[in-house]
C-alpha cells in the first residue's frame, strides 16, 4: 500500500517521531518507578524529545538541548532516568552526523560524548561506542546522499550536453541542406526559368499556346525560387529564430488551380458548404495536400483531367483530389509525398485515403476535424 503523500515530507515524519518519543517518555515517567518531582520530570522529558522535530535543520543544537535535558532528568530522578531518552540520545547523535557539515558534526559528537562522561561516566564504556556508532552511520548516510545528489546533477549536465550536441548536429545538417538547396536545386530551377524565358522570346508572336505554357513555367519557377529562398532562410536560422512567413492556404486554391491549368492539366474545382475560418495549421496542411496531389497527377497520370472537391461541413473539412488518367500510380518511387501527406494529417487528427478509382484514375481523400481557429 502506498503511503499518503503527507508522510513523504521529512518535517511531518520528524514531528510524528518526536511526538511519539515524547509520549513514551511521559508514560514511562508516570507509570513506572521513575521517581522525583513529577512536573519537572514531565517538562524535562518533553525537552529531551520534542527538539527532535528540528533534527534536520539544527542538528547540533538538538544534540545540545537533548543532552542538557538528559542531565536534568538524571539529576532529578531519585532512582533512574527514563530509559526511552536513550533513543533520543542515539537519534540526536545520528542526526548530527547525517545533517551537519564536518566541523559542526564533530562538535555534535563531542557534546554527546562529553555529556555521557559528565552524567554517567560508569556507563561510558557502553554508551560511548553506541553514540559513536550512531554518529558514524549518520556520516555514511550523509556521504551516500551527497554522492546521489552529485550523480543526479552530473546526469543533468550530461543530458544538457547531449541535447546541445544534438542541437548543434541538427543545425549543421540544416546548414548543409540549405547549402545544397541553394547551390544545386536553386541553380537548376534558375536555369529552367531563364531557358523558358529565352525560348518564349525567340518564338515572337508565333505559337501563342506554347508561349503561354513557357510563361507559366517562368512564373512557377520564380515562385519556386522565392519559396526555396524562404526555406533556405528557415533552415539557416533554426527553429528558435524562425520568422513567421505567410503560408499558402485554401483561400489561394484558385491560384494553384490556374497555374496547373496553364501547365497543361485541366482542373475542375468545386467548393461545397460555407467556407469557414480554419486553424492556421489545418488551412496550410489542406492546401499542401491538394497541391501535392495535383502535382503528382500532372507528373504521373498522363493525359488526364483532375477534379478537386473541398467540402466544409459542421465537424469536418473534406478534401478529394481525383483524376481520370491511366498513368502509373502517382505515389510509386520514394513515396516522400505520401509520407508528407500522412504526417500533416496525423498532426491534426485527420484521416487520409489514397487509391485507384473504380472507373479509372486515382484519388486522394483527406478529412480534418474542424474546431475553432485560434484567436
Amino acid at each position: 500500500m502506498k503511503r499518503p503523500a503527507l508522510f513523504e515530507q521529512p518535517a511531518i515524519r520528524d514531528a510524528l517521531l518526536a511526538a511519539g518519543l515524547a509520549l513514551l517518555v511521559e508514560l514511562e515517567i508516570l507509570l513506572t518507578d521513575v521517581s522525583g518531582p513529577t512536573m519537572a520530570l514531565v517538562v524535562l522529558g518533553l525537552a529531551a524529545t520534542l527538539p527532535l522535530v528540528a533534527r534536520r535543520r539544527a542538528p547540533v543544537a538538538v544534540v545540545a538541548i537533548v543532552m542538557a535535558a538528559a542531565l536534568g532528568l538524571d539529576a532529578l530522578s531519585e532512582v533512574q532516568e527514563p530509559q526511552i531518552t536513550l533513543l533520543a540520545f542515539v537519534l540526536a547523535t545520528f542526526s548530527a552526523g547525517a545533517y551537519a557539515d564536518r566541523r559542526r558534526a564533530r562538535v555534535g559528537l563531542a557534546i554527546a560524548l562529553g555529556s555521557i562522561l559528565v552524567d554517567q561516566p560508569a556507563d561510558f564504556v557502553v554508551m560511548g561506542p553506541l553514540l559513536a556508532a550512531a554518529w558514524i552511520v549518520g556520516r555514511l548516510v550523509r556521504s551516500h546522499a551527497l554522492q546521489a545528489r552529485r550523480l543526479v546533477e552530473l546526469t543533468g549536465v550530461l543530458e544538457r550536453e547531449q541535447a546541445e550536441n544534438a542541437r548543434l548536429a541538427i543545425a549543421h545538417e540544416r546548414v548543409r541542406i540549405a547549402r545544397e538547396l541553394h547551390d544545386v536545386v536553386a541553380h537548376s530551377v534558375s536555369v529552367i526559368v531563364v531557358q523558358a524565358g529565352a525560348e518564349r522570346l525567340t518564338l515572337g508572336e508565333e505559337r501563342p499556346a506554347t508561349r503561354e505554357v513557357l510563361r507559366g513555367i517562368e512564373r512557377t519557377g520564380r515562385e519556386a525560387l522565392v519559396e526555396m529562398r524562404r526555406l533556405v532562410g528557415v533552415l539557416r536560422r533554426g527553429d528558435d529564430e524562425l520568422e513567421l512567413a505567410p503560408q499558402p492556404t485554401l483561400a489561394r486554391l484558385d491560384e494553384l488551380v490556374e497555374h496547373l491549368r496553364q501547365a497543361g492539366l485541366p482542373v475542375e474545382l468545386t467548393v461545397e458548404g460555407e467556407p469557414a475560418e480554419l486553424a492556421p495549421g489545418v488551412d496550410v496542411s489542406a492546401y499542401r495536400i491538394v497541391q501535392e496531389a495535383l502535382t503528382n497527377t500532372l507528373k504521373h497520370a498522363g493525359p488526364a483531367r483532375a477534379f478537386v472537391l473541398v467540402r466544409y461541413g459542421r465537424r469536418l473539412l473534406e478534401l478529394e483530389v481525383a483524376d481520370d488518367g491511366a498513368g502509373e500510380p502517382p505515389f510509386e518511387g520514394n513515396g516522400h509525398g505520401l509520407i508528407g501527406m500522412r504526417e500533416r494529417i496525423a498532426l491534426h487528427g485527420g484521416e487520409l485515403e489514397v487509391g485507384s478509382r473504380s472507373g479509372g484514375g486515382f484519388a486522394v481523400r483527406a478529412s480534418f476535424p474542424l474546431g475553432r481557429a485560434p484567436t
